[in-house]
C-alpha cells in the first residue's frame, strides 16, 4: 500500500458547495472531478463538439508530481464523452484552475450538470530525464518498426 502525500487546494467561488475530489474506491488510483458549471446553465455538447468544463480548483502539488486529468470510462462507454487532449498533464508549479477539455464523441447530444463527475485525476511522481546527445544508438530486435510492427 502507497503512503498518501499532501495536495492543498482551493476551491474557487463558482465550486461553493461541491464535494472536493474523492477516490470511489478504497483502490481507486484517480480521484473524480466534478463540474463547477452553474446550475442554471448547464453545458450542452452536441456531437463532435468541445468545451472547457471548469473544476472550480487550483492545487499546490509538491516538487516531483504532476497530475494527470482522464476520462471516466462510464462516460466514455455509455455517452462517447471523452477528455480531448488525454491524458491532460497539471504540473507542480501550474496554479491556474483545473478545466477538463470534454468532447462529445457520440451520437446524441450530452448535458454536463454542475457536481456531475467528468474525469478523473491521477497524482503521480515524475521522472526527469537528461538528453544527451549520440552519434549512435544501441541496436535492437524491433529496430525502428512502429506503428502496428509487433502484431495487431
Amino acid at each position: 500500500m502507497s503512503s498518501a502525500i499532501r495536495v492543498d487546494v482551493q476551491q474557487l467561488p463558482h465550486a461553493d458547495g461541491l464535494a472536493l475530489p474523492a477516490y470511489q474506491s478504497s483502490h481507486a488510483a484517480g480521484l473524480d472531478l466534478l463540474a463547477a458549471v452553474l446550475e442554471q446553465t448547464p453545458v450542452i455538447l452536441a456531437p463532435g463538439q468541445h468545451a472547457m468544463i471548469p473544476t472550480g480548483l487550483i492545487i499546490a502539488l509538491p516538487d516531483g508530481f504532476e497530475a494527470q486529468v482522464r476520462p471516466r470510462s462510464g462516460l466514455a462507454a455509455k455517452h462517447g464523452v471523452t477528455v480531448l487532449n488525454s491524458p491532460g498533464t497539471v504540473d507542480a508549479d501550474y496554479r491556474g484552475e483545473i478545466n477538463v477539455l470534454l468532447i462529445n464523441l457520440g451520437s446524441e447530444p450530452f448535458t454536463v450538470r454542475r457536481g456531475e463527475r467528468i474525469a478523473q485525476m491521477v497524482v503521480a511522481p515524475v521522472t526527469r530525464v537528461e538528453l544527451a546527445r549520440a552519434a549512435s544508438l544501441s541496436a535492437t530486435d524491433r529496430a525502428s518498426g512502429g506503428f502496428g510492427s509487433t502484431g495487431r
